[in-house]
This record gives structure tokens, C-alpha cells and sequence, in this order.
């Protein structure tokens, strides 16, 4: 079970996500954020490349959506710095 500063920080990311063009993040279910993103191979791609293997996925069986992981603030701040890199 998400401890109350995990609940906390995905309600951060999940709003600072959502001021990013081109990113629309999804109601989601524990440790994980869907995005509803306009090319999702490609942008997963991107930021795995920047970042690290993983740090982004491509659910299957859901189009134009991936999936980030909730982590701690400072690696939060570090993809919301990347995706908004990539989406401009």
C-alpha cells in the first residue's frame, strides 16, 4: 500500500505533468502514471534514451498512452524536465 507522501508526490507530478503540451495524464492506479501522448514509442524512446532504460513504457492492449513511475520529488523533477526538453 502507497504511503501518504507517495499519494502526495503523485499528485504533484500527476499536476505538474499536466502543464506539459502535448501530455495528458490519466487517472491511475498505484505507483504508475498513464499519459495519453500523441506518439508513444517515440517519446518512451526518447526519455529512456536521456534517462534510463525503463523509466518509461508503452503499456500494450491501451493505444497512444505510456506509463512513468512515481519516485521521489527529485526524480520526478528530473523527467518532468525531460519531457518538457522533448515536447517543445
Amino acid at each position: 500500500m502507497p504511503s501518504y507522501e507517495n499519494i502526495t508526490e503523485k499528485d504533484r507530478f500527476f499536476s505538474r505533468l499536466a502543464t506539459i503540451p502535448g501530455i495528458r495524464p490519466m487517472p491511475s492506479i498505484g505507483d504508475w502514471i498513464l499519459l495519453e501522448v500523441e506518439s508513444p514509442s517515440e517519446l518512451a524512446r526518447k526519455v529512456n534514451r536521456r534517462l534510463a532504460p525503463g523509466i518509461m513504457s508503452v503499456p500494450r492492449g491501451i493505444k497512444q498512452v505510456v506509463r512513468v513511475q512515481v519516485g521521489p520529488p527529485k526524480d520526478n523533477e528530473i523527467v518532468l524536465r525531460t519531457l518538457r526538453d522533448i515536447c517543445n
